[in-house]
């Protein structure tokens, strides 16, 4: 027995992790432990501060460790990572993005009470101790370490090479989100009702992930994705049990993205949720889960790219659709924002159909330059207000252009970009997608994305006709709180690389071009 042991512990592999490969992950989820560890033991009032040292902190070093990790063509982790250029672009991304929404997230001057966030998330909505921990001032700090955990999962998802990591890192960027969704301050009812709305669906769409990845794994044998693509170029036997965990699977993808017909939750959690929060998930979320969607769609099944993208060109087309009807009709500026949401990923599916370079290059440059002008619409949304709150009828933006042009100004360049205005970041983009659809041979989706933006531009346009050429109502109505320092650099930095993208496109597209394709 002793011997059969001995044996054992001979054979045993010692796993080895490529440090220097994982740094920004690893410090983005170490930085996570240490925000918990100074819930525990710093003292109430320092909490804040040493939260936001240790958030922008870790945020600053990962971007640092993205950026050494340039050229990296690796599969590290024991083959569960791979660090290649769309991994760093996209984890370059998400923690740009991140931290334009940690420092809306820290903006302290605009709500009267001081903070966005319930002083408690286990008080009751307007119970006694609410009222008490408002009387106290305390802050819900506990979000921070929430946030970064969630960006440490977002980080981890589009480089995941099998299902089974992809899985674990969409959990740990889910949950953090379904919490934090429903910690406003305000309208604490409707955000916690967002919250139940997201965990419940996304439930469902995890068990839809898990279900996939367990039939994928009865045809292959494996959940690598390259094992799953080897052994579909070996035997072409059960496709249907391939076809059918490959459709389970996309569920739980596009239910992030959200693309219809799983889009449902997105109106009412973006509106119910903290906004700085909502933006936060709306860009960031969005990269991520796009950076899996190419990686499983282009490495596991691009051998079958003919049995898949019949299905996506479904979806992309009745994404772009449902989105644009849907915004027409939307008097919420949260709800219109949601909607448009859902019609920009149906324009981002036409650079994934097209299964090129040119179609994974045009995504990346999209997902950057959509994530960059929604974080700036939505800092935007906090600063209009009223005695209740944020002011996000429609109705009461009316004179906006007047009362506070350089506000108004700024928000009607992010609608544009969101329309495809030429010289905006979004022009660029759809630019981009739709040329690589093209040459993908995904022409008739192309021809609805161009119809889609010509109905979305109007939405766009009504917004910014309220804003500049109708009179303001008859009372005072909300005004536009002057926001500090974070967020007035959010959103100038927002403006900045929107007109950038949109005026000198080549830096970006030299940026996604260098990015190369996966590696396997």
């Amino acid at each position: 027995m002793n011997g059969t042991l001995a044996a054992a512990a001979g054979s045993f592999e010692i796993p080895t992790l490529e440090y220097s490969a994982l740094a920004p992950i690893l410090i983005v989820l170490g930085a996570a432990v240490v925000g918990v560890l100074i819930e525990s033991f710093v003292a109430q009032a320092m909490r804040r501060n040493a939260q936001l040292v240790v958030t922008f902190a870790a945020l600053v070093g990962a971007f640092v460790a993205v950026v050494l990790a340039r050229g990296t063509q690796q599969i590290v982790a024991l083959g569960s990572v791979a660090i290649d250029g769309p991994t760093l672009f996209m984890q370059g991304s998400i923690l740009v993005l991140a931290a334009m929404a940690a420092l809306v997230m820290a903006e302290r001057q605009v709500d009267p009470a001081g903070d966005s966030f319930a002083p408690r998330a286990s008080a009751l909505p307007g119970s006694e101790d609410e009222q008490a921990f408002t009387r106290l001032g305390w802050l819900q700090t506990e979000v921070w370490p929430l946030f970064l955990f969630s960006v440490g999962g977002m980080l981890l998802f589009p480089a995941s090479t099998d299902l089974l990591t992809m899985f674990v890192a969409l959990e740990v960027l889910s949950l953090p989100l379904y919490i934090m969704a429903g910690l406003a301050r305000r309208r604490r009812l409707l955000s916690q009702e967002a919250a139940l709305k997201y965990f419940m669906l996304g439930a469902f769409s995890s068990a839809f992930f898990l279900y996939g990845t367990a039939l994928l794994y009865g045809f292959a044998g494996t959940v690598s994705l390259s094992g799953i693509a080897d052994a579909l170029t070996k035997s072409a036997d059960n496709m249907g049990l391939v076809l059918g965990g490959l459709g389970l699977l996309s569920v739980g993808l596009l239910f992030k993205i959200s693309a219809a017909p799983f889009h449902q939750w997105t109106p009412d959690v973006y509106q119910g949720s903290p906004t700085s929060v909502t933006g936060f998930m709306a860009a960031c979320t969005k990269v991520a889960a796009f950076g899996a969607l190419l990686r499983v769609m282009y490495v596991a099944f691009g051998g079958i790219r003919w049995d898949w993208r019949p299905m996506m060109y479904v979806i992309a087309a009745l994404t772009m659709i449902v989105g644009t009807i849907f915004a027409l009709t939307q008097t919420d500026i949260k709800r219109l924002l949601a909607y448009s949401s859902i019609a920009q990923a149906g324009f981002m599916l036409v650079g994934v159909i097209a299964t090129n370079q040119a179609g994974l290059e045009g995504t990346m440059v999209y997902l950057l330059a959509y994530g960059v002008a929604t974080i700036g619409a939505f800092a935007i949304v906090t600063l209009v207000r009223d005695a209740s709150g944020e002011a996000t009828h429609l109705s009461q933006w009316a004179g906006l252009g007047k009362r506070s042009p350089v506000v108004a100004s700024a928000f009607a360049l992010f609608l544009l970009a969101f329309a495809g205005i030429p010289l905006t970041s979004g022009f660029t983009a759809k630019f981009a997608v739709f040329t690589a659809g093209i040459s993908g041979g995904a022409a008739p989706v192309v021809v609805i994305g161009v119809v889609a933006s010509a109905v979305a531009a109007f939405f766009y346009v009504r917004v910014i006709v309220v804003m500049f050429f109708n009179e303001p109502s008859a009372d005072s109505g909300p005004s536009v709180v002057v926001p500090s320092a974070f967020t007035t650099l959010a959103i100038t930095v927002a403006v900045a690389i929107t007109v950038v993208i949109g005026v000198l496109p080549q830096v970006i597209f030299n940026l996604a071009s260098q990015a190369g394709l996966f590696v396997r």
